[in-house]
């Protein structure tokens, strides 16, 4: 079985800019590639960090209001820092939280979760930038057709991986979601089955309604 991995998914020509880059140029990059947020690169490309939407908006966020009627808000020593800056090196969100190409959709999805981020600079050995991958990017592997999860389910999951006939179990994919039906050659199986097509890229949910094969045919005797 193979996840798709980052490099396959991230985007590999960066916008990006450098620690002295200015506030309205950053907000202009944004503005014109639709983006949200863009890394802060150091002269070798190493990402220094992150200048995201939320950050420039810091700047907004901090003035006081003109009529009088909202408070001035009371922000942390670093926040107020970050709202007065005018330049990227005070704006960005340190450290950059990076990826590497070779990781899987699972190791990607986990960290952004882990770290609470939208998005992850994805860097090569060296450190050095070599795409960005998002988490609509990581959500691409739920557009792949029923068809090719149908067909890694029985070519991979149930022969390759578990040596099992795929013709003793009825595999059904509709939209991402698989229904399994049939008898396996012991109880045990069906929950390893289960779990594993659920580690498939592209699967949303899995119904399964595997039997143990004796168990299966005792109560075909019975009924009989």
């Amino acid at each position: 079985m193979r996840h798709r991995i980052v490099g396959e998914l991230m985007t590999p020509a960066v916008v990006h800019v450098r620690p002295d880059t200015g506030f309205k140029e950053i907000v202009r990059l944004l503005a014109e590639h639709d983006i949200t947020a863009v890394p802060v690169l150091d002269q070798e490309d190493r990402p220094l960090g992150l200048v995201s939407e939320a950050d420039l908006l810091l700047n907004e966020a901090a003035q006081e209001d003109p009529a009088g009627l909202l408070l001035t808000p009371d922000l942390p020593p670093r926040e107020r820092a970050r709202s007065r800056a005018t330049t990227a090196v005070g704006l960005m969100t340190t450290p950059a939280v990076c990826a590497r190409p070779e990781w899987t959709v699972v190791e990607a999805a986990r960290l952004m979760q882990s770290e609470r981020v939208k998005r992850l600079p994805v860097v090569d050995e060296a450190g050095r930038l070599v795409g960005i991958v998002s988490r609509s990017d990581l959500l691409r592997v739920f557009l792949r057709h029923d068809a090719a999860i149908r067909e890694e389910i029985r070519a991979e999951v149930l022969r390759r991986v578990l040596g099992i006939d795929p013709d003793t179990v009825d595999v059904r994919v509709q939209d991402g979601r698989v229904t399994l039906t049939g008898a396996l050659g012991h109880g045990g199986q069906a929950a390893v089955v289960e779990r594993l097509c659920r580690s498939v890229d592209g699967v949303v949910d899995v119904a399964s309604h595997l039997d143990h094969r004796a168990k299966a045919t005792t109560a075909l005797n019975r009924a009989g």
